[in-house]
Order: structure tokens, then C-alpha cells, then sequence
């Protein structure tokens, strides 16, 4: 398990170096197996026309929430609306949100919302890199019960606490690199599904 920082440094430009460095070294080391098998998955959902929920918690809210613009919009204008995917980010309504954590409990935030609008075929992606937090462990052992796929991304978690359909680690203890890299997946995936449509075989 890569570790960063691991000692201090005081020159920034050294700092920037190591970061993308080790960032790029988890790129590399990533099982693109899987992650062909979680691309897969995800592209097989939205032709099935059934929904893909995505959450997480902090930063990995924020890549939760940039699903929606790069599949919704993308791939359904790159596909000239022969794929209309269905994301939904359980992160999308802080009112919803504040009102579950205050009124019942935190930990529900997630499998509260999931319990409304999920039905068997559909898909539940997580984004956490401790993978212990316990709305995710939460949400996912709802889906699993309901017969929801669950695709799983963690960034030190190598092991994880729950059986889900899929799961990725990155392998690194740095919150900043495992969210950079969430949000690089979370690109490739989609514009691979784009490319199929834009572009014309030679």
C-alpha cells in the first residue's frame, strides 16, 4: 500500500513532482480487467434502461455528482439518444440529505433514498477510499438484499469489508491521488462508451 507523503518536504515544486509521480504509478498498476468488467457492467445497465445510482462521501461526492454530466449528457448526445443513461447521484440534494441524517440517522443517507426509487436490474456504483464509511457499507448491503449490482471503487481498502460485484482498489493512502483517479475512471469509462459512437470506421 503506497503511501504519500511520507516525510516532509519544503520545496513545492519536489512535492508536485512526487504527487504526480506516485499518481501516475497507480494508474499504471490499476487491473484494467476489472475495470473493462465495470465498464462493461455500467454500459450493459444503460442499454437495459435501468438506472445506475453513484455516491460517496467529500471529494468523492463531488466526482458522484460529475457522473451525471459526463453520461447523462454525454453519451446520450454522443450516441444521438441511442443510449439515454440513467444516473442518478444520491449526493445531488443537500436538503434530502440533512434531512435523513438529522431526522433518522446518517448512516441512512443513501439506503434511505436507494429504498425509493431502485428496482432489480439496476446498478449502484460507491466511491470511498477508506471503504469503511457507514453510509456506503450501508447502501451496499441494502442493494445486495434487493438484488442491486453493486460496483465498488476504494483507495485503501485492498481487502474489502463487503462482497459487492466489483470491486477496484487503488492501492494508495493519499485521499487527493485515489479521488484524482475515481474521477479519471469515471472518464475513461464514459468516453470509452462515447467513441463507439463518434467515432467512424477507417
Amino acid at each position: 500500500m503506497k503511501k504519500f507523503p511520507n516525510k516532509k518536504y519544503n520545496n513545492s515544486n519536489l512535492f508536485f513532482k512526487d504527487y504526480s509521480k506516485i499518481k501516475s504509478e497507480m494508474m499504471d498498476k490499476l487491473d484494467f480487467n476489472i475495470i473493462s468488467k465495470i465498464c462493461d457492467s455500467i454500459e450493459k445497465t444503460i442499454r437495459n434502461k435501468k438506472n445506475i445510482f453513484v455516491c460517496g462521501n467529500g471529494g468523492s461526492a463531488s466526482v458522484a455528482n460529475h457522473f451525471i454530466c459526463d453520461f447523462n449528457k454525454g453519451i446520450k448526445i454522443s450516441s444521438k439518444n441511442r443510449l439515454v443513461p440513467r444516473i442518478i447521484s444520491l449526493n445531488l440534494s443537500n436538503e434530502l440529505i440533512t434531512a435523513i441524517g438529522n431526522d433518522i440517522e446518517f448512516s441512512k443517507i443513501y439506503s434511505h433514498q436507494l429504498e425509493n426509487y431502485a428496482s432489480s436490474g439496476d446498478c449502484l456504483i460507491t466511491l470511498s477510499c477508506s471503504g469503511n464509511s457507514k453510509n456506503i457499507l450501508d447502501v451496499i448491503n441494502f442493494a445486495k438484499k434487493k438484488k442491486i449490482k453493486v460496483i465498488s471503487l476504494t483507495g485503501f481498502q485492498s481487502k474489502s469489508n463487503f462482497k459487492t460485484d466489483y470491486h477496484l482498489d487503488i492501492g494508495c493512502q493519499n485521499y487527493g491521488i485515489c479521488e484524482d483517479i475515481f474521477q479519471s475512471l469515471m472518464h475513461m469509462i464514459s468516453q470509452y462508451i462515447r467513441q463507439k459512437f463518434e467515432i467512424k470506421n477507417l
